[in-house]
């Protein structure tokens, strides 16, 4: 398809959608409650993918019946515990095409933002960990979840940012969907996390792809495709 010279952003999600799910998803912010609270904790939260590190954090602190206080303590520790398993060597794998995509995206003159429940700080930790460079994504034009509990606050962001040019939220659940259509955002799904084509066809998305390889020239098209933000 040719490309009309339109601002372009693309906003990635990062956990299923750049890189792998982690294999124990949300443990993180269970051993950060402990090493805020100095003890053991039963586990009450089960990980609910597509939020964002505050509203995980708030869950947990919430199920344990503690002070919402805590909550910036427990984000530190988060922190902590992220930069730890970096320097011990637990790395991410990229999703499949992933970071060529990005690549060709920056070919075409499309700028790569994020869009992630995560911090600036852990995002850039599971990107080089994953093998991405970090700096092909656009830090100014980036949003991030861990001071947002809900999803809905990190796209109202960008939405406000990129009023008047071309953008996009590409992501890996129906929660990434339902926040970009809170703020009129198109969202376009693909399939590298824990839902399935079919589960995300039953979202707003304007294509589902299955990732970034077989389904790459689908992906650009559809966002070729796509009017500028009201």
């Amino acid at each position: 398809m040719e490309h009309h010279q339109v601002s372009t952003t693309v906003l990635w999600d990062i956990d299923g959608t750049l890189v792998r799910n982690a294999a124990s998803p949300g443990n993180l912010y269970h051993l950060a409650l402990e090493r805020a609270m100095g003890r053991d904790l039963p586990l009450l939260v089960g990980h609910q993918h597509g939020r964002t590190d505050a509203g995980i954090i708030v869950e947990h602190v919430r199920a344990h019946r503690l002070d919402d206080g805590l909550v910036p303590t427990v984000s530190g520790h988060l922190r902590d515990l992220s930069d730890e398993r970096y320097r011990s060597g637990d790395r991410r794998t990229p999703a499949p095409g992933a970071i060529e995509l990005v690549r060709h995206f920056a070919s075409l003159g499309w700028r790569n933002g994020l869009l992630t429940g995560n911090s600036a700080h852990r995002a850039r930790i599971k990107l080089s960990g994953a093998g991405f460079d970090v700096d092909a994504f656009d830090w100014e034009h980036s949003y991030f979840g861990d001071e947002e509990v809900e999803r809905s606050g990190v796209t109202a962001r960008a939405a406000a940012a990129l009023s008047g040019s071309r953008a996009v939220i590409v992501g890996d659940t129906p929660r990434d969907g339902e926040a970009a259509d809170a703020v009129g955002i198109p969202f376009l799904a693909v399939a590298t996390g824990v839902y399935d084509v079919d589960a995300l066809r039953a979202t707003s998305a304007v294509a589902v792809a299955r990732d970034c390889v077989e389904d790459a020239r689908l992906i650009e098209d559809a966002i070729a495709a796509l009017e500028p933000l009201g």
